[in-house]
């Protein structure tokens, strides 16, 4: 959950009263909020730097408050305390208005270049804006939190801001070289390259972190105004000739990234928060964005929309019985302004655009519970009566798990995804034969698919303790996941229970002296009939030739045991024979 520092002091002063840290603890947890911390600038360096760095620092109180993750209102002083100020019904919940400049509309062109890298771009204008030093604080600092919440570290939209007066439109967002973009980026005395600023930053504690986003691309994004002077280089930063400043009156927004929902929800944020401060209160100046296939749209949407939710349904969800009136006074007193319509017993919602947090009912439902109060929820006993029970093969699981322990064997837990070559190539299987379930956009190589048998993660672990004595004798009982055209997700689990022994000898009558006693405990007993198990010769591309089997029970295959082939061993870098097992334990329930 995302924390935001705030000022005590400043903070009531813009609720209109006093609290102690208790009623203001109070009040944060009936608006579904958490007081997390209070302390000072001066209390934080002290702990993180310690006392002698700490000296000269603020001592003003610092509230952190915990933010739900979706609520991008809250994020800052000014949404916090409107959300607050309505909660109480000390205000109405503004309505935001979108408004047509006075003479020509501030436009943004952009480039097809760009389609490769940052395809999207969103802007508006803040007018006549009043900033003070906090009001500023609070401006810059409510990007940065966007930029590490909504946004994903830039990666999905970054943010720029720039003083209007100083530059002269239309916008051109397009993608050059690196070579050819120069410019004097923010709070810098001369003027750089793009390459020369990605090699400055790299020991910048603040932009190394976002330097990954494009430093390998062909093209980096740019935006110019109309003079060829140039306003940011997004994702990293923004140019010194159009920077922000307390006197700062018209504020031109941008935000460009790769997701065009994220960018328009983070510019209507950003609006939202801070059109309280413009002379016009809660209106927004539109810019056109003109897009590279000719088509013109205008921002910020600001767009409000309604939801019908029946009053029965809430009561029901949230446990309480309250008069549908009541229930849209509770929604009201959220920012979700509402009345009852048709038959009485439906609640129309209007949704601002403050609230994208808000996607389906059961979301309005959640907020109708925070404004009842949890603790106020009268405790019921439910009007069904069950018994709980531990899931069959979860049972089945814990007892081999603490039987297979008490037979020497050491348990581990190893990813359930892993690359192609791990269940492929390092068994001498087609990665086409073992129906895995790929993953889509995998972060890394190393977690490719979902594994289709447990061997890999066991032979992976016993490769790091290779230093430890031998014999190593490790065991995992898990999910392996396999293609299934007849579940409706396309695949299904299976619980495997997979062990291996490595030691200077092969160890295979210890494998099977170890199947023997797991059929013991399974009540199974050996042969061909009565649902007995027997072991027939096999073949497998990961087992020695003649040295693998094929276990058999309850009239099905259930799995392998032999000894492992030396390139399989030496393909995941061990160097010493190796037995193993691997059996489905579902047949056993």
């Amino acid at each position: 959950m995302p924390t935001v520092s705030v000022k005590r002091d400043l903070l009531f002063k813009a609720l209109g009263r006093t609290y102690t840290d208790e009623e203001f603890d109070e009040l944060c947890f009936e608006f579904g909020l958490e007081l997390d911390e209070i302390t000072s600038e001066k209390e934080i360096i002290s702990k993180e730097q310690g006392n002698e760095k700490a000296e000269g620092a603020s001592n003003i109180v610092l509230y952190k408050i915990d933010i739900p993750a979706n609520r991008y209102d809250l994020l800052c002083l000014e949404g916090l305390v409107r959300g607050l100020q309505v909660f109480k019904e000390r205000i109405k919940a503004p309505m935001y208005k979108r408004v047509m400049p006075n003479g020509e509309i501030q436009k943004l062109m952009i480039t097809e270049e760009t389609a490769k890298i940052r395809p999207y771009a969103v802007a508006a204008v803040l007018r006549n804006i009043k900033f003070t030093k906090d009001r500023y604080d609070s401006f810059i600092e409510l990007q940065e939190k966007l930029h590490q919440n909504i946004c994903r570290k830039r990666a999905l939209v970054a943010i720029g801001t720039h003083d209007l007066d100083t530059l002269s439109g239309p916008f051109t967002y397009t993608a050059e070289r690196p070579s050819d973009i120069k410019f004097k980026p923010l709070n810098k005395t001369k003027e750089y390259t793009a390459c020369e600023l990605m090699n400055i930053y790299k020991t910048d504690n603040h932009l190394k972190h976002y330097l990954h986003i494009i430093e390998n691309k062909p093209l980096y994004p740019v935006i110019y105004d109309s003079n060829g002077v140039i306003l940011s280089m997004p994702p990293i930063v923004n140019g010194n000739h159009s920077k922000i400043t307390v006197n700062t009156k018209n504020v031109f927004i941008e935000c460009t990234g790769t997701d065009f929902t994220k960018a328009k929800i983070v510019l209507d944020v950003i609006v939202t928060m801070f059109s309280e401060y413009c002379k016009n209160q809660f209106m927004v100046e539109a810019a056109e964005v003109v897009f590279p296939n000719g088509k013109s749209y205008t921002f910020p949407e600001l767009a409000y929309r309604k939801e019908i939710v029946r009053a029965d349904l809430i009561n029901k969800k949230v446990g309480i019985r309250e008069t549908p009136e009541n229930i849209a006074k509770l929604l009201t007193r959220m920012c979700l302004k509402s009345e009852v319509i048709g038959d009485g017993n439906q609640i129309e919602i209007e949704i601002p655009p403050t609230r994208a947090d808000i996607i389906h009912a059961c979301d309005i439902v959640e907020d109708a519970a925070i404004a009842y109060g949890y603790n106020n929820i009268q405790m019921t006993l439910p009007k069904t009566y069950t018994i709980a029970n531990q899931f069959p093969l979860n049972k089945l699981t814990e007892l081999l798990r603490h039987d297979m322990a008490a037979t020497g064997f050491t348990e581990v837990l190893t990813f359930a995804l892993c690359s192609q070559e791990d269940i492929a190539d390092k068994l001498g299987l087609d990665i086409s034969a073992t129906e895995a379930v790929h993953i889509s956009n995998p972060k890394t190589a190393e977690f490719q698919v979902a594994r289709t048998t447990l061997l890999p993660g066991l032979l992976k672990t016993i490769a790091a303790n290779r230093k430890m004595p031998l014999p190593l004798k490790l065991f995992e009982i898990s999910d392996i996941v396999v293609k299934d055209s007849s579940r409706d997700v396309g695949a299904r689990n299976y619980r495997h229970l997979c062990a291996v022994y490595y030691n200077k000898n092969p160890g295979f009558e210890i494998i099977h002296g170890l199947l023997d006693r797991i059929m013991q405990l399974l009540n199974v007993p050996p042969g061909e009939k009565k649902g007995g198990y027997v072991i027939k010769a096999s073949e497998g591309p990961a087992f020695f030739p003649g040295r693998c089997a094929e276990i058999f029970a309850k009239g099905q295959s259930i799995g392998k045991l032999g000894v492992l082939h030396p390139d399989v061993i030496t393909k995941f870098e061990l160097t010493m024979p190796c037995s193993s097992l691997e059996i489905n334990i579902e047949p056993f329930l």
